[in-house]
């Protein structure tokens, strides 16, 4: 791969998280971050002009919606890749996504490790189809799956953020295979022999990877209690 960054245009309505998606790329090698653009009409003008060779997409948009971007950029036969980020979570957004050629799709809120890993499985693609002078089986394989790489071009699971463990994330898991209701912070570190804040901190990262959903119920006493559920896919 050249020297040169890789230029991206972030594409996102709430600017503050769009800064934020900023500061993440300049935290990671290789990428320049070339524009923000708030909506629809911003986002065709500066792929028009910007020539990005990769698109940080939100769906919601206040003028349209970032399918129709990602249709226009098809269409246009504009040279650049998508990641989609967004919080919407149905199944038919992820199929349209992946129908238009999406190179990866986060969910909101992002965790830095989750975008971190995404855009170094890009980059290192980048780097395997220049150095490749012909295809094998086991290059395409290689491209193809949707295991992460780390700074180095080394693939694996995904990282963990800081506090989180495997097996206590596993054991949380488990429980709602096994359970078909909701469960409270307090009902699920009673289970797996942990704290409640413990289980609330996993409870809320699966939360995040769109694993499960919270509900706000009110107990006897009138107090607000979270409590997650399995997400029905």
């Amino acid at each position: 791969m050249t020297q040169e960054s890789i230029r991206v245009l972030i594409i996102e309505d709430d600017i503050a998280i769009a800064e934020v998606n900023h500061k993440y790329l300049s935290q990671i090698d290789g990428f320049e971050v070339v524009g923000i653009a708030t909506s629809q009409h911003e986002a065709e003008i500066q792929v028009d002009i910007l020539k990005p060779q990769l698109v940080l997409l939100d769906v919601y948009l206040p003028d349209g919606n970032g399918l129709d971007i990602l249709r226009y950029l098809r269409q246009q036969q504009h040279q650049c890749d998508v990641i989609l980020i967004t919080a919407a979570r149905d199944v038919d957004t992820l199929q349209q996504a992946m129908r238009g050629g999406v190179v990866d799709y986060l969910l909101k809120p992002v965790i830095f490790s989750r975008l971190e890993s995404a855009l170094n499985k890009y980059k290192h693609r980048l780097t395997g189809f220049e150095q490749a002078s012909s295809l094998d089986q086991g290059l395409v394989d290689k491209m193809l799956q949707t295991s992460s790489v780390d700074g180095e071009g080394n693939y694996h699971t995904l990282r963990l953020p800081k506090g989180i463990d495997g097996v206590t994330l596993d054991k949380i898991r488990c429980l709602f295979k096994q359970e078909s209701g909701q469960l409270t912070a307090d009902e699920a570190g009673e289970k797996i022999g942990a704290s409640r804040t413990t289980a609330r901190r996993y409870l809320e990262y699966l939360i995040t990877t769109g694993e499960l959903v919270a509900d706000l119920n009110y107990g006897t006493v009138g107090r607000p209690e979270r409590s997650y559920k399995k997400v029905i896919r």
